[in-house]
């Protein structure tokens, strides 16, 4: 498969004001907060190591196709595009037979740290993680230490994983949302 590879690891059940302190003591900046989502969709039935992923993140839609090759920081190759329109892409690919195993919501918080991405990531029913985002797997290591984290703290686990670590299995969960935020009375 031609396309990037990621450089990326987690640091999961983070507390999220915590871990901005520690963006912020080491020069950090605040990029956006938004809510992200998505379509997911098989390539092959069952393979969970291979798909597609049609994402909103409320800046820009883009069209991926992602395949885990280890479990490594580098373990994740992607080919992504951008695409103009999120309802009318995921009609096109249920027209090509695609059919889309989920819906999912999450929201993010974006920093920079020099050229380091960092992602705080709440997803529905899991604590929430940092995600680090580099240019090689020795960024992405120092990084980490920078926030004070250890390599020991450090998973390359996709989000899937981390679900089935708090005893959720992801790929059941046809739509995940947040629930709609309530009114004061």
């Amino acid at each position: 498969m031609t396309g990037t590879t990621e450089y990326e690891a987690k640091v999961l059940n983070i507390d999220a004001d915590t871990v901005v302190g520690r963006i912020l003591r080491a020069g950090g900046y605040h990029v956006a907060d938004r809510l992200m989502r998505r379509y997911v969709y098989d390539i092959i039935p069952d393979d969970q190591s291979k798909w597609i992923r049609l994402r909103d993140t409320g800046r820009e839609v883009t069209l991926c196709i992602k395949e885990i090759v280890s479990d490594a920081i580098d373990g994740v190759h992607e080919i992504e595009v951008h695409v103009s329109d999120f309802a009318a892409t995921h009609a096109l690919l249920e027209a090509l037979g695609f059919k889309a195993k989920a819906y999912q919501e999450n929201r993010r918080s974006s920093w920079k740290l020099d050229s380091v991405r960092l992602e705080l990531d709440s997803w529905p029913l899991i604590p929430p993680y940092l995600e680090i985002e580099a240019d090689s797997t020795e960024e992405v290591r120092a990084t980490a230490e920078r926030l004070g984290f250890t390599p020991r703290e450090l998973t390359a686990e996709n989000t899937t994983d981390v679900y089935t670590r708090y005893g959720l299995d992801l790929s059941a969960i046809s739509d995940l949302r947040f629930p709609p935020e309530q009114e004061p009375a």
